[in-house]
C-alpha cells in the first residue's frame, strides 16, 4: 500500500499529533522529517533521503532496523498468537524471557535477582520497583521507610512516581506537591557527608542511580568506583538499591550492564530500550528473592503486588526480546563491540581541539560533547544551540537529538568503522556551520 505524499503527511500531523519533549507552535511552523523505513544503521525519510541513526531511535536500536533475527521471531509469534494476558495467565515467551535475564545476572554474582516483573518501558519499570520497595518495607514491618534518594540532575522516567526521582526541574518541577518524598544529592560525598539527622536513615525506602552515566543530565559520567561505594553505603543503612539501567543495559557501556564494571549487583534493576533490541515496547523490573518472599501470604492479607499493565509480558515483546538475547549470546555481540569503541575514541579526538567544543566524553559506545562559544562560555540556552547543530548534521546525513547544547552520540552497534567517522565528521561541520568557524 502506498503511503500519502509528504505534505499530505505533513499536513495531517500538524492537525492531529502532539510529540513528546516538543514546543508544538514550532513543530506545526514547519515541515516535519518523516521517517518510513530503515535498514541496519540507516533510516529513510519520505523523500528519499539517507540517515545515520546517530541516537539509536532514542536510544533503543541495538543490532540495526529490519535485522533478519529480530524480524523472523516476530513473524514467527505472530503466527501463533500476538498477546495473551499475564493476569492470571503465562505464556512460554515471557517464562523464557525471565530465565534469560535472571541467568544473565547471576552471571554478576552477589545476592542473585531471581524475580522478574514484566511492563512497557523504562518509566513504568522503575515505577514498579518504587512501589515494590516501599510495600515490602510495609510488609516487613518497617511502614516508616517511604522516602528515596536520588541525585541531582537524574532523569528516571516522566510517571507520576518515576518524576519523583527527577532532579531536571523543568521536567518534574511542576508536579513537586503530587510526588513521593526524596532527598536530592550532588554526589557520594555529599551522601556521605549528610547528618544523620537529615539523612534519617530509618525511613529510607531506597537509593536509585543511572550507574556509570546520567542521560538526560547530558550524559554526565560518574566517577570510577562511585558505585561500588554507593552499594556499600546502602548495604551499612540497610537500604534497597535500585539500578536504573533504561539506557546503559545491553552493551552501552561495553559490558552487557553497567553495573557489571564495578561489580555491583542491586536489588533492583530497571530494563528496557534495547530489552527488545529496539522493536516493540516491553520493561522488566528485577528483584531477590528476598523481596519477592516479603509479599507472599494469604490472600486476605492483602499483600500481593496491585500493579500491572495490560501488555504485560506481551508474547510479541517477549519473543523478540529472546532473539535479541541469543544475537548477544550467539554473535558475542560485546566482544565484537571493543573495536568500535576504540574507533570511536579515536573520531572523537579530532573534535577536542575544535574552539567550540568542550568536554569530550565517552562511556563504551556512549559518546557526547558540549557546544560553547569560542571563549569557552556557554551559550544562552534559548538559543538552541545544539538543535540547530543537529539540524546542520542532518544535512550532512546525520540524525541525532540534543540535550540542550550536550551532543549525543549513540550509534547501532551494526555500524562500521567508516560510518563512526562519517556521524563524527556530521557532527563536527554541524558545529562548524553554527558556530562560524
Amino acid at each position: 500500500m502506498s503511503l500519502p505524499s509528504s505534505s499530505e503527511l505533513a499536513a495531517l500531523d500538524r492537525r492531529h499529533c502532539w510529540h513528546p519533549f516538543t514546543q508544538m507552535r514550532d513543530w506545526c511552523a514547519a515541515d516535519p522529517l518523516i521517517l518510513v523505513s530503515g535498514e541496519g544503521a540507516w533510516l529513510n525519510d519520505s523523500e528519499g533521503r539517507r540517515y545515520l541513526d546517530g541516537n539509536a531511535s532514542i536510544w533503543t536500536n541495538l543490532h540495526g532496523h529490519r535485522h533478519l533475527r529480530l524480524n523472523a521471531a516476530l513473524r514467527e509469534q505472530l503466527d501463533r498468537v500476538a498477546h495473551t494476558s499475564f493476569l492470571g495467565f503465562t505464556n512460554p515467551q515471557a517464562i523464557q524471557l525471565a530465565e534469560a535475564l535472571v541467568q544473565l545476572w547471576h552471571q554478576q554474582g552477589g545476592t542473585p535477582l531471581t524475580r522478574v516483573f514484566f511492563s512497557d518501558d523504562g518509566s513504568t519499570a522503575i515505577e514498579a520497583a518504587l512501589k515494590m520497595a516501599i510495600q515490602s518495607w510495609q510488609h516487613r514491618g518497617q511502614p516508616e521507610r517511604k522516602r528515596f534518594i536520588a541525585f541531582e540532575n537524574a532523569y528516571h522516567g516522566d510517571t507520576m512516581g518515576a518524576s519523583s526521582l527527577g532532579g531536571i526541574n523543568v521536567f518534574h518541577g511542576r508536579f513537586a506537591d503530587y510526588q513521593f518524598p526524596v532527598l536530592h544529592v550532588a554526589s557520594m560525598e555529599a551522601l556521605e557527608a549528610m547528618p544523620v539527622a537529615e539523612l534519617r536513615p530509618a525511613e529510607l525506602a531506597g537509593v536509585i542511580i543511572e550507574p556509570l552515566i546520567q542521560g538526560a543530565a547530558g550524559m554526565r559520567l560518574w566517577p570510577k568506583g562511585m558505585l561500588a561505594r554507593l552499594r556499600a553505603w546502602c548495604d551499612r543503612h540497610g537500604v534497597y538499591l535500585i539500578a536504573d539501567e533504561v539506557m546503559t543495559g545491553f552493551g552501552r557501556t561495553g559490558t552487557m550492564f553497567a553495573c557489571e564494571r564495578e561489580g555491583v549487583t542491586p536489588d533492583f534493576v530497571a530494563l528496557a530500550k534495547g530489552l527488545t533490541g529496539g522493536y516493540l515496547p516491553l520493561a522488566a523490573t528485577l528483584t531477590t528473592e528476598a523481596v519477592f518472599e516479603s509479599f507472599l501470604g494469604d490472600y486476605a492479607d492483602l499483600k500481593s503486588f496491585f500493579y500491572g499493565h495490560s501488555y504485560t509480558g506481551n508474547p510479541l515483546g517477549c519473543a523478540v526480546a529472546l532473539a535479541n538475547l541469543a544475537i548477544f549470546r550467539e554473535e558475542k555481540t560485546v566482544e565484537r563491540l571493543q573495536p568500535k569503541i576504540a574507533h570511536l575514541a579515536h573520531a572523537l579526538a579530532r573534535l577536542k581541539t575544535h574552539p567550540n567544543v568542550r568536554h569530550v566524553r565517552q562511556c563504551g559506545f556512549i559518546a557526547a560533547f558540549d557546544i560553547v562559544q569560542s571563549d569557552g562560555t556557554p551559550y544562552d540556552w534559548k538559543a538552541q544551540t545544539g538543535a540547530r547543530v543537529c539540524m546542520a548534521a542532518r544535512k550532512h546525513g546525520l540524525l541525532t537529538r540534543p540535550i540542550r547544547d550536550t551532543i549525543p552520540l549513540m550509534l547501532p552497534y551494526c555500524v562500521t568503522e567508516a560510518e563512526i567517522d562519517q556521524s563524527v565528521d556530521a557532527l563536527r561541520r554541524g558545529v562548524e556551520e553554527i558556530a562560524g568557524c
